[in-house]
């Protein structure tokens, strides 16, 4: 049965039936609030925005990492109706002009500055109408939309408003009229637009409804157990599907408590999660990997983990078995999909047999329609063969805004999305993901997926993570080329990892080049940009 809710009807629920139970912690400053007050905060917020005249429908943007602000912008705006547009954090000029151009935002939230980029000045370089405007007045030819800017603070900015200014506005506003604005949403509105990483060409806004993210963070929730008695660390970004769906809304739509992280640092996780006494722990693969080569991490008593996700990108099978047994979340679970979907297609259940709890990604959410096939003929592919995986269901996007070409590329007239990832499905419908349509290496017209390989190198005792891409070749067409991240201390040669290669996978998986690399190129959501190591490969082979 799907939950029919609204975003901002999931928090009155929570605050209704787990008035006493912490909604939300941020151990870093001390702040602690109760479902009941979270319920009340977002009440202020929504007022506040309603006050200050943004309408049901209209785009707020939101740039920042995890801070409070974001938390209660994304349930406050789920109360009134306005559209949240999820804002990158590693965004630099051009990448903002173009989301708020593209985005027809008329409002942006903003903190002040994010590891050293000033985004205040960003925005007064793109837009350099603001200093001179009336606060909420703005009129830019380059944004016909925009119209006012407001700070996560209170140092006071030429053309923008302090956060007490923004909540200053909820005076106006009765609890009747907040009242008729929630009353007034309809679960299938567009609620969120997150533009996608944009690994290739300009990003994407996808258009997210109530329905899509509120029955996905309900799901994500039921799959690992979520209760009122869970303490859930987040330190995966907000701005991603990971954190604003399968964090903050699978938490809300189980009364589990959030433990918020609001930049991701390794050793910040684990003494959140000892002090804290998380019950789960949320992360990319990138993120479980630096907390298990912490150079402490013997010390933290990590006893109260028990559950969590790994997911947004392939899961090597040695790191979960590392979380399972160093960590103690024996009840870890891994989680497919992408933002198109809302975000989770697939994922593992906490008592699956270990093997597949490991080396698959789950099989299809109830509900939800899964197929695999030819991308060449569109036609189903056989158990155990390769193909494209589509998908079906409430999970799938609106839509992309104001992009119909791309929409009609992603979604048939049938109804399936077109995810871009191989996939293998065997006869209890796991789900194996071997890579992306685009990373399939075709050596010698033998088809390599390079997770094969990253897997099995994996097992050196001196790798701590591999990346393997396609390279051309004049003779073969393609040949791989592995990056490699050793561990702490150790020395390896290329030669000598050749080696260990022989004799225990063919000699055509064997990558020809091996470099060794101190860090991936990483989107803020923590994915590797394998696009840009694809980039590097070839400028390496060439020289």
């Amino acid at each position: 049965m799907l939950n029919e809710k609204t975003v901002g009807e999931i928090v009155k629920e929570a605050a209704r039936k787990f008035p006493d139970t912490e909604a939300y912690v941020y151990p870093e400053h001390g702040i602690r609030k109760t479902y009941k007050e979270f319920d009340e905060e977002t009440d202020e917020l929504a007022k506040a925005f309603i006050g200050m005249g943004i309408q049901k429908g209209e785009h707020v943007a939101i740039w920042s990492d995890n801070k409070r602000e974001w938390l209660l912008s994304q349930f406050a705006t789920g109360k009134m109706g306005a559209v949240l547009v999820t804002v990158n954090t590693n965004y630099q000029e051009k990448e903002l002009e173009y989301l708020l151009q593209q985005s027809d935002a008329t409002t942006l939230i903003l903190c002040e500055s994010y590891k050293g980029t000033s985004y205040l000045d960003i925005v007064r370089a793109i837009c350099p109408e603001i200093p001179q405007s009336e606060k909420g007045s703005l009129h830019s030819e380059k944004f016909p939309h925009f119209k006012r800017v407001i700070v996560m603070g209170e140092n006071e900015h030429k053309g923008m408003y302090r956060w007490s200014e923004l909540l200053a506005y909820a005076q106006a506003v009765t609890d009747e009229e907040l009242e008729n604005s929630l009353n007034s949403l309809h679960n299938d509105e567009v609620i969120n637009i997150q533009y996608t990483s944009g690994t290739t060409g300009f990003p994407k806004g996808v258009m997210l409804s109530h329905k899509n993210v509120v029955n996905n963070g309900q799901l994500v929730g039921d799959y690992i157990y979520l209760t009122e008695q869970d303490r859930l660390c987040i330190p995966v970004p907000f701005f991603h599907c990971f954190g604003c769906v399968m964090g903050t809304i699978a938490s809300v739509t189980h009364g589990t408590t959030m433990v918020i992280i609001e930049q991701f640092d390794p050793e910040r996780v684990l003494q959140m999660v000892q002090d804290e006494k998380c019950t789960a722990l949320h992360g990319v693969p990138t993120m479980f990997i630096a907390e298990l080569n912490h150079p402490d991490f013997e010390q933290f008593k990590l006893s109260t983990l028990r559950t969590g996700i790994m997911a947004g990108s392939i899961c090597p099978i040695e790191v979960m078995k590392k979380v399972m047994n160093d960590m103690g979340a024996t009840e870890i679970t891994i989680a497919y999909g992408q933002t198109e979907a809302s975000p989770v297609i697939t994922q593992t259940k906490t008592d699956d047999p270990i093997e597949k709890r490991v080396s698959s990604v789950g099989q299809a959410h109830p509900g939800v329609e899964v197929k695999i096939i030819d991308p060449i003929t569109g036609e189903d592919t056989p158990t155990g063969v390769p193909g494209e995986l589509c998908t079906r269901g409430y999970l799938v996007m609106k839509g992309y805004y104001k992009n119909k070409q791309a929409t009609m590329s992603a979604i048939d007239s049938n109804g399936w999305l077109h995810t871009g990832d191989i996939a293998v499905m065997d006869e209890e419908g796991y789900i194996d993901i071997t890579g992306r349509i685009k990373d399939m290496v075709i050596r010698g017209g033998e088809n390599i997926y390079p997770k094969e390989v990253e897997e099995f190198l994996y097992q050196h005792p001196m790798v701590q993570d591999v990346q393997v891409v396609g390279v051309p070749d004049p003779k073969y067409g393609e040949e791989l080329m592995a990056w490699v991240i050793l561990k702490s201390g150790q020395h390896l040669t290329s030669d000598e990892l050749k080696e260990y290669c022989k004799g225990k996978i063919s000699f055509h998986k064997i990558p020809k080049y091996i470099e060794f690399i101190e860090a991936y190129p990483m989107t803020a959501s923590g994915k590797i940009q394998k696009f840009l190591l694809r980039e590097m490969s070839k400028e390496k082979v060439e020289a």
